[in-house]
């Protein structure tokens, strides 16, 4: 992603790189488009590769397409580290104290951290069960047009998990 004339040297680098690997198609686009595309083709993107400023944009913007920052996992990773937080870079400092903040997104990148650590199993029980909370049962915080509180959703993925835990022999 790029802007006109300010990440000239992004994308030249972004160029040369691709080069060493032409099995791996590589396209460039204007932040404006890319935007737009997000909204309604989000399905034809795969990897995206761009600054941190447009990446927040664009982070912003496929989070709001599944159900906003509460639900969506994020994950840096370097050749030494790897960060694992929630995929967007809100804080939800309007919602400390409040007890109705979506654990979703958190839990799922612990989820992307434990596959990191190649605990494959708990990650996907962890998940699995997330999903199961958010997708069957539909128990949701208000940011999902839900009424239920932080702590309720967590107890309601622990009493999803416990179950499937005993069966898998994980949880003691």
């Amino acid at each position: 992603m790029i802007l006109k004339l300010g990440d000239g040297l992004f994308l030249e680098s972004c160029r040369k790189v691709a080069c060493l690997y032409p099995d791996i198609e590589f396209n460039d686009m204007i932040i404006d488009n890319a935007s737009m595309q997000m909204v309604s083709r989000p399905q034809q993107f795969d990897v995206l590769v761009m600054p941190n400023l447009y990446g927040n944009i664009l982070s912003n913007i496929a989070a709001g397409g599944v159900g906003g920052p509460g639900v969506v996992p994020g994950m840096n990773l370097g050749e030494d580290y790897a960060v694992f937080e929630l995929g967007t870079r809100n804080s939800g400092r309007s919602l400390k104290g409040k007890n109705i903040a979506n654990p979703s997104g958190m839990l799922l990148a612990a989820c992307d951290m434990l596959d990191y650590l190649g605990q494959y199993e708990h990650a996907t029980l962890i998940r699995d069960s997330v999903m199961d909370v958010l997708c069957e049962k539909k128990i949701h915080t208000p940011d999902l047009g839900g009424q239920a509180t932080t702590l309720e959703v967590v107890q309601a993925i622990i009493d999803d998990i416990k179950p499937k835990a005993r069966s898998w022999k994980l949880m003691r």
